[in-house]
C-alpha cells in the first residue's frame, strides 16, 4: 500500500499537528473567557491543595515529546503511529468539546483533562511497545506508571481539574486507545512503517 506524505515524514506530522494544536488552544483560552459549567464534586472538596504536586505536573510538558521521539527512534514505525494516532485524536476531541460545551474550575477548558488524557494515553504505550520489554528499557514502564498515576493526582492536587475531568479524561484514553487497536487489528489503518 502506497504511504502518505505524512507516514513517510513523522517530524513534519508532529511539528503541523502541534501548530495546529497550540493555535486552537490558545484562541479557546482566549476567546472562553466565562465557561458555561463550573466542573464541581464533592470529592474535590476532600482532596487538599498541594504544591509540591507542581513537580509532576510540569514533569508531563517533556515527557510526551521524550516519548514519542523515543518511539520515533527506537521503535518500530507502527508503534510510533500507534502512540500518535490515538494521542492527537484526543486531544483533538478535547478541544472539540471545550468548544461545544466550555467547562471550567479555576481555569477555563478543563473538561475532559487533556493532562490526565495524555498521561494515560502514554503509560498504555509504554505497556503495548515491545521495545520496553527489553531489559535496558524495561524499567521504563514502572516509570510510565509511577508518572502517569503523579500526574493525574497533581491535576486535582493542584486544583487545575476537578475528579469530574481527570475520570472523563482517562475514559477518553481507554476508549481511544480501545478503538485504534481494533482498527490495527483489523488493518483499518493505512501502512507506517519503517522504510
Amino acid at each position: 500500500m502506497k504511504r502518505s506524505w505524512f507516514s513517510r515524514h513523522p517530524l513534519c506530522f508532529m511539528a503541523l499537528y502541534l501548530i495546529l494544536y497550540l493555535s486552537a488552544f490558545n484562541f479557546l483560552n482566549t476567546q472562553i473567557h466565562m465557561p458555561h459549567i463550573l466542573v464541581h464534586c464533592r470529592l474535590d472538596d476532600l482532596i487538599p491543595f498541594c504544591k509540591y504536586a507542581v513537580i509532576p505536573y510540569f514533569a508531563w510538558f517533556p515527557w510526551i515529546p521524550f516519548t514519542l521521539f523515543f518511539l520515533l527512534w527506537k521503535a518500530p514505525r507502527e508503534d510510533f503511529w500507534r502512540l500518535c494516532m490515538p494521542l492527537f485524536s484526543g486531544m483533538t476531541i478535547a478541544l472539540a468539546c471545550y468548544v461545544i460545551l466550555p467547562t471550567g474550575l479555576n481555569p477555563t477548558n478543563v473538561c475532559p483533562s487533556i493532562h490526565v488524557f495524555n498521561s494515560v494515553t502514554l503509560m498504555l504505550a509504554y505497556h503495548r511497545c515491545r521495545i520496553f520489554e527489553q531489559p535496558r528499557f524495561r524499567w521504563m514502564r514502572p516509570a510510565a506508571d509511577v508518572l502517569c498515576i503523579s500526574i493525574v493526582c497533581s491535576t486535582m492536587l493542584l486544583k487545575q481539574h476537578s475528579c469530574i475531568d481527570a475520570a472523563l479524561g482517562a475514559l477518553l484514553a481507554l476508549a481511544l486507545d480501545t478503538a485504534f487497536s481494533r482498527m490495527m487489528d483489523t488493518n483499518d489503518l493505512p501502512q507506517m512503517r519503517r522504510i
